[in-house]
């Protein structure tokens, strides 16, 4: 009897191919679509680069490519367990913190409450459409990067739990976005030339400050500009605008390149400064998810502080209480409160935390 799998499908063409290769390898496959409730990107009219993922149209859209590849499919409601993370998303900006929804999106949802799914249908496996890699050779599995360094989003894999790794597959980790493709266009799948989802599904507009206002309606966030001496620059509309490193679209015109260095939560501070103040050497994190064994001794690693940073060098030392402090070789730009910090021995993710602060 084959192995089976779920498969988490979103109508694109990534979990699309994922699904063909399943099938093409031997699997019994399942394939389960998460409605969110984050349908306001249903309209047609909206621009195709603007469009999120989990929609109507996208339900629609994996359901025929489960029908092309004769796969059961079944549609499931976690609007209410999206809603945790939409506010958490809120939260983290009215804290001074910048969210990263993909990761927890990932914790929570993927490869914890669709596996929960999947053990009741008696799946061996959860799949997803993600460009990664698993490899099982004589010891324990591994998370590693995909193939193609473009595409590789192993970053917002780095929270899932350690005893899930022997039950994912990643199917289209080792191939490289033009031959994903250029596959689902031989299959003749209609999403072979789907553009790829905005990176929050939720925010398909990119006003992620509209939503949070909607969200918090209450709430004053209105405050200050401040330089690094205190001294009052400008009034801003409201701290949910902004983020570490951020330069453009602050509203204020100083005679000198300002960028965002800190946000304090407390009174609605935003402190600005210059680019060489955005350097730090060091950052604690907390709430640190190891996919090896915890280091018993300072490691030497990779660190990958936000989703298009280079992995930098660093001495990584796990503290008892579960957090870690990163130190770089060399300074990093824009540490960012509220954003992951994912740790690499090569190619191969060791795990990852969450960025507290950066000194």
């Amino acid at each position: 009897m084959p192995a089976r799998v779920v498969l988490a499908m979103s109508g694109g063409v990534d979990s699309s191919v994922a699904a063909y290769l399943l099938k093409e390898q031997g699997y019994d496959v399942i394939g389960l679509f998460m409605r969110t409730g984050a349908h306001g990107h249903d309209d047609a009219r909206t621009p195709e680069r603007k469009r999120g993922c989990c929609s109507a149209l996208d339900a629609g859209d994996a359901r025929r490519v489960a029908d092309r590849l004769d796969m059961p499919f079944y549609a499931l409601d976690f609007e209410q367990d999206f809603e945790r993370i939409i506010d958490y998303f809120a939260d983290e900006y009215l804290a001074g913190r910048t969210p990263n929804p993909c990761v927890v999106c990932n914790n929570w949802l993927k490869f914890g409450k669709l596996w929960s799914y999947g053990k009741q249908l008696e799946a061996d496996f959860v799949a997803t459409g993600h460009y990664a890699r698993m490899t099982k050779g004589d010891g324990p599995p591994e998370l590693h990067r995909a193939v193609d360094p473009d595409k590789d989003q192993s970053y917002v894999l780095g929270g899932i739990q350690r005893d899930v790794l022997p039950h994912l597959l990643f199917p289209i980790g080792g191939y490289r976005k033009d031959e994903v493709r250029s596959i689902a266009r031989k299959l003749g799948l209609s999403v072979a030339d789907k553009p790829d989802s905005v990176e929050i599904c939720f925010v398909p507009d990119g006003d992620h400050g509209a939503l949070i206002r909607h969200r918090r309606p209450g709430l004053q966030t209105a405050g200050k500009f401040v330089d690094t001496a205190g001294e009052f620059l400008a009034e801003h509309p409201g701290i949910e605008n902004f983020t570490i490193g951020q330069r453009k679209g602050l509203g204020y015109a100083g005679g000198s390149r300002r960028y965002v260095l800190k946000i304090v939560s407390d009174d609605n501070t935003v402190v600005l400064g210059d680019r060489e103040e955005l350097l730090t050497r060091m950052l604690t994190a907390s709430r640190v998810n190891w996919l090896s064994e915890v280091p018993s001794e300072p490691l030497r690693c990779e660190a990958k502080i936000r989703y298009r940073h280079t992995p930098a060098p660093a001495l990584v030392t796990a503290l008892p209480d579960g957090g870690a402090q990163v130190e770089f070789d060399e300074p990093q730009s824009a540490v960012t409160p509220g954003q992951a910090v994912v740790f690499y021995d090569g190619s191969r993710v060791l795990g990852g935390g969450w960025i507290e602060e950066g000194k």
